[in-house]
């Protein structure tokens, strides 16, 4: 089967990329970036090119190029920041329309893009309990509202050409080497891995972290199936707050230097209890341990800094 993915260099795509050329799958990688090197994939196993996503013309000649059977959109502008909104649109939304339009043109039907948990908004929206894919979504920041929007196009392309344009929503995302987006939960286990202290303002702040290997399981999974039962599908992840992910810390680095401003902060949370269940139910998917892939982080960082791994 061959693949074409969209934003293959950025913080998931090399690992769905190495994921698939595991399963033995012919890759197609594009980006507005080179392909870096991704450890485990040979040289010239993976055919790439670069593409603006923005760029209709480009998408599209990246799809008769590689003749797909299945396309994965990891094409977006993560942390852009809301000073930017035309750059923001274009990449997340007009974007998104070219290749939900030019996969059509082509008769490429089996779609699968990243949504994100920001579309939920709040916490505070849903109360004490989990949010699932059916209730409203209340996101009022630009990301957010583009990835409402990349949902209800998508759903217009289902319903209208018969597509399977599917979507995922990821949580935050964690890994060594992220920098975009929600670091704080990331820098929480990093920066203390390399023996550098951290502050943050609140220590109640709840995340919902996801290890960038877990996630990047989630799209190979949903991408590689003919079909899905639903449109949309919550990743979830574990929900621990900014102190607590602190302690799980200092478990493996006593001398760790994490502090906090304020006690409070989970009235300012993001939506973190959520229900992952059809994602794990129809992809059979687990996620290992959040105390466990944090171990992974930090001897991936001390490995980089030549720092003793911790058993």
């Amino acid at each position: 089967m061959t693949v074409l993915v969209l934003g293959a260099s950025g913080f998931i795509g090399p690992r769905v990329v190495r994921k698939l050329v595991e399963r033995g799958e012919d890759v197609y990688a594009t980006d507005i970036n080179p392909l870096p090197d991704i450890p485990g994939v040979d040289a010239g196993v993976v055919r790439s090119s670069r593409v603006d996503i923005t760029d209709f013309e480009q998408v599209t000649r990246a799809i008769v190029e590689s003749q797909p059977d299945r396309i994965i959109n990891l094409a977006y502008l993560l942390g852009g920041g809301e000073g930017n909104p035309h750059h923001q649109m274009r990449l997340n939304i007009l974007g998104m329309d070219n290749c939900f339009e030019a996969g059509r043109l082509l008769g490429v039907n089996r779609i699968v893009y990243a949504s994100s948990v920001a579309v939920s908004g709040q916490q505070s929206n849903f109360g004490d309990r989990d949010a699932n894919e059916d209730d409203a979504t209340h996101g009022t920041s630009q990301y957010a509202v583009h990835k409402i929007f990349n949902e209800f196009q998508a759903k217009m392309f289902n319903e209208n050409y018969g597509m399977s344009i599917t979507g995922i929503r990821p949580a935050n995302v964690t890994g060594p080497d992220k920098v975009r987006g929600s670091v704080d939960h990331v820098r929480c286990v990093t920066l203390p891995s390399r023996g550098e202290p951290v502050s943050f303002p609140y220590q109640e702040m709840m995340r919902l972290p996801i290890h960038v290997e877990d996630i990047a399981e989630a799209f190979v999974r949903v991408s590689l199936a003919d079909s899905s039962e639903s449109q949309v599908y919550n990743s979830g992840g574990t929900p621990i707050s900014l102190g607590d992910l602190a302690e799980m810390v200092r478990g493996y680095l006593p001398d760790a230097q994490i502090s906090f401003d304020n006690e409070g902060g989970r009235e300012h949370s993001g939506n973190y209890m959520v229900d992952n269940s059809r994602l794990l139910t129809e992809f059979e998917l687990s996620y290992p341990p959040l105390q466990q892939r944090v171990l992974e982080i930090i001897n991936a960082v001390r490995e980089d800094e030549g720092l003793p791994l911790l058993g």
